[in-house]
């Protein structure tokens, strides 16, 4: 966010994308090693049910580069399904002991 006020004052928006998972060579294999069966729980657990592809991180990469996305500055936009959400409010929430 402070970049984006020191940026900002030469022209320039700041922001940034977190993906969570995303279907790629190295997330397939992943889902199918021995942490497979977490990510498919935290899949099943989550608003989307499903991993995030490259296209949907590239259509945000799109709007924020765009006209349409001119007036946002100082962000970072979360683009993980709700799996981020789902670990602090929801089912994937850690169990206290």
């Amino acid at each position: 966010m402070a970049e984006s006020v020191i940026w900002g004052e030469k022209g320039a928006r700041i922001n940034s994308i977190s993906p969570g998972i995303i279907v790629t060579p190295l997330a397939i294999d992943e889902l199918n090693g021995p942490r497979g069966d977490f990510y498919k729980n935290m899949f099943a657990s989550c608003p989307a049910k499903r991993p995030g592809t490259a296209d949907e991180v590239a259509n945000m990469a799109e709007l924020l580069m765009s006209p349409q996305g001119a007036f946002i500055t100082g962000a970072d936009f979360l683009i993980d399904g709700g799996a981020t959400a789902c670990y602090f409010y929801g089912p994937l929430q850690p169990k206290e002991d």
